[in-house]
């Protein structure tokens, strides 16, 4: 039995040591004939991997947008009146001018034309109101569109250029239709020169000014994209540009006279009076005694000389404000 027992347990030995030798064997053989080239396949098929990534990533950078940039404005253009129209033609905003039209026109009522001073506070009137109210409804356009416009920029639907550009032309027949409606109203109530000629180049210089004072709403709501900063802030330019338009002070201190030229409300307001008053307009001022009305001194004060600069400061600001509030969009969305 002991002879049987040594046996067995010399053959288990031999056995473990057979299988160890082999596997020992097998291990050497795997990196010596297999380990490089499955090594040389992996690091191939991985090169493959990250080069096919890239193509796609690539083509996926070109192919970012499915539509064209006129396909997204068009879509963009339908979709901003079809929202907008009942907010800038509500019935409490159409109420509101046409009361303020017709009250106006009412304190002016067929003024006098030898009454220098009324006439110039009715046009200075013009230049005032319509730079506060546009500028004002203007402050909440994109703070109130921005979570929006944060989706949808983030998703690739559209450019922002798309975007702007069709709230810009979507904006134009809204916001132009209440002045207009204004200054026919209050402009033939007030006595102004019944003249077709006079009249329509006032509405234009009106318009104008309603796209101005816009683009600066536009500029300080995309720049705060805060409501309450942006109100507070716009409270503050449009009452210091109020009290430089030309009206209230005639002769401001050398110091601070520059605020006149930054003032979009002194341009309004001079092409106002410039159209209303040709240069040989006489006026009743004083019993069987003319005098020019651009001697008179809250005219003259103004410069009437170089209209087309006026008209040009305008064009200016009508542009630059517009570009300041699509960089300010731009800085703060995805591209």
């Amino acid at each position: 039995m002991g002879i049987v027992a040594d046996v067995k347990h010399d053959d288990q030995t031999d056995h473990h040591e057979d299988q160890a030798s082999v596997k020992q064997s097998l291990i050497s053989s795997y990196k010596k004939n297999l380990y490089p080239a499955l090594k040389e396949e992996i690091l191939r098929n991985n090169n493959e991997s990250v080069a096919l990534h890239q193509e796609y990533l690539d083509v996926s950078s070109d192919n970012q947008w499915a539509t064209s940039w006129w396909e997204q404005f068009r879509v963009l253009l339908k979709r901003g009146l079809q929202e907008r129209r009942h907010e800038s033609f509500s019935g409490l905003r159409i109420f509101q001018v046409l009361s303020v039209s017709i009250l106006s026109g009412l304190l002016w009522w067929h003024s006098d034309p030898s009454h220098i001073q009324d006439q110039v506070g009715l046009l200075f009137f013009f230049s005032i109101f319509w730079g506060f109210f546009p500028l004002f409804n203007a402050i909440f356009a994109f703070p109130l569109e921005r979570p929006m416009l944060i989706k949808e920029r983030s998703s690739g639907m559209y450019h922002l250029s798309s975007y702007y550009v069709a709230r810009m032309v979507g904006d134009l027949p809204m916001e132009l239709v209440l002045p207009t409606i204004f200054v026919t109203i209050t402009y033939w109530m007030g006595g102004l020169k019944p003249s077709l000629v006079t009249f329509v180049l006032t509405l234009l210089i009106m318009l104008f000014n309603v796209l101005v004072s816009q683009g600066i709403g536009l500029a300080l709501g995309a720049i705060l994209m805060d409501v309450k900063q942006a109100t507070t802030l716009a409270s503050v330019t449009m009452l210091v540009f109020l009290l430089a338009g030309g009206y209230y002070i005639q002769q401001m201190p050398s110091f601070i006279a520059w605020l006149k030229y930054i003032s979009f409300s002194h341009y309004c307001y001079k092409l106002l009076v410039g159209v209303q008053y040709s240069v040989n307009e006489v006026y009743e001022c004083g019993p069987g005694l003319h005098c020019r009305v651009r001697d008179f001194p809250a005219i003259k004060c103004l410069g009437l000389d170089n209209m087309w600069g006026d008209v040009a400061a305008l064009t200016v600001m009508l542009i630059g404000y517009r570009i300041v509030a699509y960089l300010a969009l731009r800085m703060g969305q995805p591209h």
